[in-house]
């Protein structure tokens, strides 16, 4: 059985934002809106382990 195709809605949610921002706040609210939500889906897929963060600092052997 599959699962529910939780990103198609999530896809659908933000291109629906983004086109409500786009036509009624400008290309500079468009513009923010696009950057907030790539960082926030990032965010999203480091805290559901989907990206492992590379170690900032390397040790000492």
């Amino acid at each position: 059985m599959n699962q529910f195709p939780v990103w198609s809605v999530v896809g659908l949610t933000f291109g629906t934002v983004l086109g409500i921002v786009g036509a009624f706040g400008g290309l500079t609210a468009f513009l923010v809106v696009l950057v907030l939500g790539v960082v926030g889906f990032f965010v999203g897929l480091v805290l559901d382990g989907g990206v492992q963060m590379p170690t900032l600092r390397a040790g000492r052997q």
